[in-house]
């Protein structure tokens, strides 16, 4: 980074959210589900560039970007980092700094469920576990509460009604308003929804994996769930870890963080290289970039309550926002044909 933007992103300690914010119409909002919670139609998360090891500076200035733009929900959980917990840190003292007076016009949400600490009891879906996760992640963040508190994923080992009494709990001793799961497949979600009906809970969203190039949420019919069940669908990698932008379109940069985890294959990008190709073109006939495709095509569902998009920089939070989730039904059947 050169000199000059460095200096200018330390002027961002001092900035404030811009003041017309709402006024710019660049984001909708819908409704989680059938709740009275309202979430912007792209949220940002924190999972990757808002760890120990990322700019600080960018970080604050994604924030700010964001929320100028209508994002006001930031969606984290207590391992994201790397190191687990600094995305909450790193998240808390940008709230302080910039956001002070701010709270109540965001929706803050972080999650627990994979391993966070050492020994039997900083992972799962035990109250134990739950409940010390969460203290230490409002103590990390500097907040009394957040508004949607997930358990990030299912935990076979632990009865479900145990992990739902825990997040009801939660939600009565005030340290969240609203409850979520993440990655539970629909019948996981059938029995989630029968324990937290009977106990009244606020459950709200189910945190998934959703794109043109994953459709288990349609193939085991959580979508239709979340429909007739009145809960919401928040998506996560709605542009496919990057395969569905124009990052690697000319290959894995060497340098790439997906190169680095092992999560994305030249095996699995040739795979999908000729849909890839199908849907760029499709997308340049739309006027949009394959990215703008993706996230409209996601949004285009009622099931959907918000898409969560990351980014490394604010430039890519600006394109993230350039959506238009109308289609035809000849554009969806084309689509479909590209996906099959």
């Amino acid at each position: 980074m050169d000199e000059e933007t460095m200096k200018a992103l330390m002027k961002n300690k001092e900035r404030i959210p811009d003041p017309m914010r709402y006024k710019k119409e660049t984001m909708h909002y819908r409704r989680a589900g059938k709740s009275g919670l309202k979430l912007p139609e792209v949220s940002l998360g924190l999972w990757q560039n808002f760890g120990s090891f990322d700019n600080f500076e960018i970080m604050r200035d994604m924030l700010l970007t964001a929320f100028d733009n209508g994002i006001t929900h930031f969606d984290l959980a207590n391992n994201y980092g790397p190191r687990g917990g600094s995305a909450e840190e790193n998240f808390g003292k940008i709230l302080r700094e910039n956001f002070r007076g701010y709270r109540d016009e965001m929706v803050i949400s972080t999650k627990a469920g994979f391993p966070m600490w050492k020994g039997p009891y900083g992972n799962g879906g035990s109250k134990k576990y739950l409940v010390a996760s969460l203290d230490q992640s409002l103590s990390r963040m500097g907040l009394d509460y957040v508004d949607i508190y997930y358990h990030h994923r299912p935990a076979p080992e632990t009865p479900i009604e145990e992990t739902c009494y825990a997040l009801h709990r939660i939600v009565e001793q005030g340290k969240a308003l609203y409850i979520g799961i993440s990655n539970y497949n629909c019948e996981q979600t059938e029995a989630a929804v029968e324990v937290f009906r009977e106990l009244k809970t606020p459950f709200i969203l189910n945190q998934v994996c959703y794109n043109l190039l994953d459709r288990r949420v349609e193939e085991d019919g959580l979508k239709e769930y979340a429909l007739q069940q009145g809960f919401g669908l928040i998506v996560y990698s709605p542009l496919a870890q990057g395969l569905l932008t124009d990052k690697y379109k000319d290959g894995i940069p060497e340098d790439s963080r997906i190169r680095k985890s092992g999560t994305l294959t030249e095996e699995r990008l040739r795979a999908v290289e000729n849909k890839l190709t199908r849907l760029r073109v499709f997308a340049a006939d739309r006027g949009q970039t394959l990215s703008e495709l993706a996230l409209s095509w996601v949004l285009k569902d009622s099931a959907v309550s918000s898409v969560i998009t990351g980014a490394s920089s604010s430039a890519q939070i600006l394109e993230n926002i350039r959506i238009a989730p109308t289609f035809t039904e000849e554009e969806l059947e084309t689509i479909e044909q590209i996906c099959k």
